[in-house]
């Protein structure tokens, strides 16, 4: 979220964006560079406009972190948008028997779609999509990760700090510092070590707490950390970022040490989500900085498939790119377990915690915490910003929207219910708009100028 203030005339739409905690301000200062001039507006690349370019630094960026030419750059964000609306339409119809979707190729060209059943290769293909048969369905994969997850609130996970769902492989996966202790834990799960991976290894994820990402702004004077995405909740403007940032009640002063707001909510462990209600002289923007001095301005919230590329911005390393590995990601910190992260190649250091992560003009997540660097690379889970609007009941600030709706927490019992601006809708769900039945093909926030008849990339008709 861009917030701005009073400020000098060269300092204008400033962009909200990425967080970090760090304790112990004067080492903070030094440790990271200090806010910048305000960036310059890029333009926007709307959901389902063909003809726009997507964001110049976004480009520049993709071609660096992922080895691409300038060409399978710029081809690559459509490729993953179209084929978010394909994985979109055949899961609807294979129902059950989905098993996940993922793109891969340089520019993201290719699509493969799982399924359980051989019979449903001829309707894979005829979408374009490379078929995949294998043994378990999405939700036998989903099944077993949330026994792990159960088992996490009862055992101890420090040493099998990461487990997920390997949908390109069709497995559980867990994390372990070693075989023995994945195998307990698998064990203790009551699931059966051909069903789940283990991957042993001596890293576990840290809380990205040391210093700032995007713009700074600091916690009860003794913490900083930063802005994630622009946001409203009951009519009042904020910002998301990582739950560990701060406590409710926790006041905030911006870059500039002025009055900015208060932790209205945040949850950490279990979730790692907070928001911020900002003062009225902070203004809401879409904006997310990037490089050069630019901003990517946002659009939306449509979550991306895995293996789709993304970028994070943070002010200790900043604005880099990376891909999808895995949703739902669970994770063990030394101060509990966060679940429904999700797994990134992009990488990030200490400081560079509630930064926002996107993917072309959508909003993703904000970091929560990774292994590595950006010098060896390393690996950075975020917390997906879809649940957050939905717990907090916040509306994203985005360049699409034409009103502010008032969020609209979602149906607890399946049912089909109107379409409602402002409703955080999971792939799947139905809806009516003026008589008219419609299947959510892909995650998302919805807003007004997304309305199911004219949003075919986000809702199927029938």
């Amino acid at each position: 979220m861009a917030l701005r203030h009073a400020r000098t005339a060269r300092r204008v739409a400033l962009a909200a964006l990425g967080g970090l905690v760090l304790a112990g301000l004067p080492s903070v200062a030094a440790a990271g560079p200090p806010p910048t001039a305000g960036p310059s507006p890029v333009a926007v690349r709307p959901l389902g406009a063909d003809t726009d370019e997507p964001p110049a630094q976004l480009l520049r960026a993709l071609q660096r972190d992922l080895g691409l030419t300038e060409a399978q750059a710029s081809e690559r964000p459509a490729n993953e948008a179209e084929a978010g609306t394909r994985a979109g339409r055949l899961r609807i119809s294979l129902g059950e028997r989905f098993a996940g979707a993922w793109v891969h190729g340089t520019a993201s060209e290719n699509l493969t779609v799982a399924t359980v059943d051989a019979g449903d290769v001829p309707a894979i293909e005829a979408q374009g999509a490379t078929a995949a048969v294998v043994r378990r369905t999405l939700s036998d994969l989903v099944a077993a990760k949330e026994k792990l997850d159960s088992t996490a609130a009862r055992v101890q996970t420090l040493d099998t700090p990461v487990w997920y769902v390997d949908v390109p492989n069709n497995r559980v996966m867990v994390q372990a510092r070693s075989r023995v202790a994945g195998a307990a834990f698998v064990e203790a799960a009551g699931l059966q070590g051909a069903d789940v991976g283990i991957h042993t290894t001596t890293k576990s994820p840290r809380l990205m707490q040391d210093i700032t990402g995007g713009d700074a702004f600091y916690i009860d004077d003794t913490a900083r950390c930063s802005v994630g995405f622009s946001v409203t909740g009951d009519e009042q403007q904020g910002f998301v970022t990582a739950g560990h940032c701060g406590a409710p009640g926790a006041v905030t002063t911006g870059y500039d040490r002025t009055a900015q707001g208060t932790f209205r909510a945040s949850t950490f462990p279990g979730k790692d989500m907070a928001w911020v209600a900002t003062d009225d002289q902070w203004t809401a923007t879409p904006g997310v900085k990037a490089q050069d001095g630019q901003e990517v301005q946002v659009a939306g919230s449509v979550q991306a498939l895995v293996g789709a590329a993304v970028c994070r911005s943070g002010s200790t390393s900043g604005w880099h790119c990376g891909t999808i590995q895995q949703h739902d990601t669970s994770v063990t910190y030394p101060q509990g377990t966060v679940g429904g992260l999700t797994r990134t190649t992009v990488c990030a250091e200490p400081g560079d915690s509630g930064g926002p992560f996107v993917a072309g003009v959508q909003a993703q997540g904000v970091t929560s915490g990774g292994t590595g660097n950006c010098t060896s690379g390393g690996t950075t889970f975020y917390q997906p910003v879809n649940p957050i609007l939905s717990d907090f009941g916040l509306v994203l600030t985005t360049t699409a929207q034409a009103t502010t709706p008032a969020p609209v927490p979602a149906p607890q019992d399946g049912a089909t219910r109107e379409w409602t601006e402002g409703r955080v809708y999971e792939a799947g769900a139905v809806v009516t708009r003026d008589g008219v039945r419609y299947r959510c093909l892909q995650s998302h926030q919805a807003q007004g100028a997304w309305a199911p008849a004219d949003a075919p990339d986000l809702w199927q008709r029938g």
